[in-house]
C-alpha cells in the first residue's frame, strides 16, 4: 500500500527501460499501469512505439495495463482525449484499491495530468484549413508563434500537425473554457536517467534490433491495411521514415542514419521538457539507469515510503 501518494509516475527519455521498472514495481505493490505514450494507444503499432508487452508478464503474472491498443491506426488521438481517459481509468483503479502507476515518456501527456490542463474538444475548422493549405512549414511556424511560444516541437513535424496546432490555438483564443471537476491526485514522479552517451548508445542499439526484428514489416502491414503514407508521416519518427523507405524515397542506409539522428533529437527534446517541468516546480526523483532492476525498485519504494 502507499502511505501518502495515490499516483506514481515513471518517466524519462526513450530507450530508458521505463516499462520494465513500472511493471516490476506494479508486481510488488499490487499496481496497474496507465501508459503515458502518445503512440502506444494505436493498435498494430507495436515495435515502432516500443510497447514491450512481454514486460507486462512478471514472474508469471500479467500486470494490468491501460491506454494501450485503444484506437485503430489512422485515428488522431490527442492530449484532450488522453487526459479524459486517464482520469476515468485512475478513478476505476483507485476504486478497486489498486495502486496506479503512470508510465511513459510523452511529457505533454504527463503534464496535462499533473497540472490538470484545462482542455476542451477542438472541432475541425474547414475554412481555416483551406486558408492554411498552401502555406509551407516555415510560414505555418510563424503563424503558430503568433499565438504562443512553441514548446512542443512535434507540432512542426509536418504541415498537417502544424495546421492542427494552429486550429487548436485559434479555438482556445476565441472560446471560453468551462472548468471540469477531476479526481484529486497526489503524485510522486521518478525519472530513469542515463548519461548522454549511454542514452545515445542505447537508442542506436535498440534501433538496430527493431529494424532487424520486424519493424519494417510492421510498417508495411499498416500501409497494406489502408493506412496512408500521410498518416504514417503524421505519427512521426519510426513511421515517418519507414514510410519514406517503403515509398523508395530513401535507401535502407538513409533510413537507419536519418531515423537514428531523429530519435536522438527526440530524446534531447524529452530531457528538455523534463528540465522545464522541474524549473516550473515539478519535483522529479532521478533514478540511475545503471542500477540493477531490483535496486531501482527498492529506491523508488524507499523514496515514496511504500509499505507493503
Amino acid at each position: 500500500m502507499l502511505t501518502k501518494y495515490n499516483l506514481i509516475v515513471i518517466t524519462g527519455a526513450t530507450a530508458g527501460g521505463k516499462t520494465s521498472v513500472a511493471t516490476n514495481l506494479a508486481n510488488k505493490i499490487n499496481g496497474e499501469i496507465i501508459s503515458a505514450d502518445s503512440r502506444q494507444v494505436y493498435r498494430g503499432m507495436d515495435i515502432g512505439t516500443g510497447k514491450d508487452l512481454d514486460d507486462y508478464f512478471v514472474n508469471g503474472t500479467q500486470i494490468p495495463y491501460h491506454l494501450i491498443d485503444i484506437v485503430d491506426a489512422g485515428y488522431k488521438y490527442n492530449v484532450y482525449e488522453f487526459q479524459k481517459d486517464f482520469f476515468t481509468v485512475f478513478e476505476d483503479v483507485n476504486s478497486r484499491s489498486k495502486n496506479t502507476i503512470l508510465c511513459g515518456g510523452t511529457g505533454l501527456y504527463i503534464d496535462s495530468v499533473l497540472k490538470n490542463y484545462r482542455l476542451i474538444h477542438v472541432p475541425v475548422n474547414e475554412s481555416l484549413r483551406k486558408d492554411l493549405k498552401t502555406k509551407n512549414i516555415d510560414e505555418l511556424a510563424e503563424i503558430l508563434k503568433s499565438f504562443k511560444k512553441i514548446h512542443n516541437r512535434s507540432d512542426l513535424d509536418t504541415p498537417k500537425r502544424a495546421i492542427r496546432a494552429i486550429e487548436i490555438a485559434e479555438f482556445y483564443k476565441t472560446n471560453h473554457l468551462k472548468e471540469e471537476k477531476v479526481p484529486e491526485i497526489n503524485p510522486i514522479i521518478f525519472g530513469i536517467n542515463f548519461d548522454r552517451e549511454q542514452r545515445r548508445t542505447r537508442i542506436t542499439e535498440r534501433l538496430k534490433y527493431r529494424l532487424e526484428n520486424g519493424m519494417i514489416d510492421e510498417a508495411k502491414n499498416l500501409i497494406d491495411a489502408g493506412i496512408s503514407h500521410q498518416d504514417m508521416e503524421y505519427y512521426g519518427l519510426e513511421y515517418k521514415f519507414l514510410s519514406w523507405y517503403l515509398s523508395n524515397k530513401i535507401t535502407y542506409d538513409e533510413l537507419f542514419t536519418k531515423l537514428n539522428t531523429a530519435i536522438h533529437q527526440f530524446a534531447k527534446r524529452q530531457m528538455t521538457w523534463f528540465r522545464k517541468m522541474e524549473k516550473d516546480g515539478t519535483k522529479i526523483y532521478w533514478i540511475d539507469g545503471n542500477l540493477k532492476l531490483e535496486d531501482k525498485i527498492s529506491e523508488i519504494m524507499k523514496v515514496a515510503k511504500i509499505v507493503k
